[in-house]
């Protein structure tokens, strides 16, 4: 249940948090004004907000096995919000990044 939640909860900061600065992208670079930075400054505090729900009490833990589920999802927002087609080494670059989360989050510790 905890892995489950776990997995949850850094599904939802990286839409937070890779939404809130394509948001705040779109405002700045792309012109889209005031109302697209503001939003995308609120998605990032809420980011920051869901990554505190974390089942693990470890901060360093949490925000470097987070890294790895940003790359992945960084990726994955590009090829459905913005048309990009990653070639095989992003790929597997994400999924390296993937197994580093589950060994740093989810292998068994001894205490």
């Amino acid at each position: 249940m905890l892995v489950g939640r776990s997995i949850v909860l850094f599904a939802l900061a990286a839409l937070l948090e890779i939404g809130g600065a394509w948001l705040v992208w779109q405002g700045v670079r792309e012109h889209r004004g005031w109302a697209w930075i503001g939003a995308g400054v609120v998605a990032l505090g809420l980011y920051g907000l869901v990554a505190t729900l974390q089942p693990d009490a470890d901060f360093g833990r949490i925000l470097a096995a987070y890294g790895g589920v940003f790359v992945a999802g960084s990726l994955a927002w590009g090829m459905v919000v913005d048309g990009f087609r990653p070639d095989r080494w992003d790929v597997t670059g994400a999924l390296v990044c993937l197994a580093g989360v589950a060994v740093i989050m989810y292998a068994p510790r001894g205490h």
